[in-house]
């Protein structure tokens, strides 16, 4: 699993972090900017009673004829040598790495860091190089 907030991979378990009012899975590192959760959140049931202080019963689904669908998603996973195939691309249409960033709205910076490999390239930025 990955960190939500620098998307490196989580040693261990993830922490559930609350961080501008959301909770969000991350690792140790990026925990200090919000405020950890607790594993088990409590959670309050709330019971409607008829007159008589009874609990009432609700009907249940029958659970064999209740079919759920499982949403799976394509998971999008960058290729270890990133890098170069970005390098080679760029040079291979005799584009500067000023005229990509321009082309793709991007600071140089963030180009020199991918293309030398010391920056990942987050999925909307992926997608970005695949265009």
């Amino acid at each position: 699993m990955n960190c939500e907030i620098c998307g490196k991979p989580i040693e261990g378990r993830p922490i559930r972090t609350k961080i501008d009012g959301s909770v969000l899975e991350v690792c140790k590192e990026c925990s200090k900017f919000g405020r950890v959760q607790k594993d088990t959140p409590l959670e309050r049931k709330f019971v409607s009673r008829n007159k008589k202080g009874n609990p009432q019963k609700r009907p249940q689904a029958n659970r064999q004829n209740v079919q759920r669908r499982r949403r799976e998603e394509p998971m999008d996973e960058l290729v270890e040598d990133y890098n170069v195939l970005i390098r080679k691309a760029r040079e291979s249409k005799g584009w500067t790495r000023e005229e990509l960033g321009a082309k793709m709205y991007e600071k140089v910076s963030v180009i020199n860091r991918i293309e030398s490999g010391k920056m990942e390239p987050d999925i909307k930025l992926a997608k970005k190089f695949e265009k």
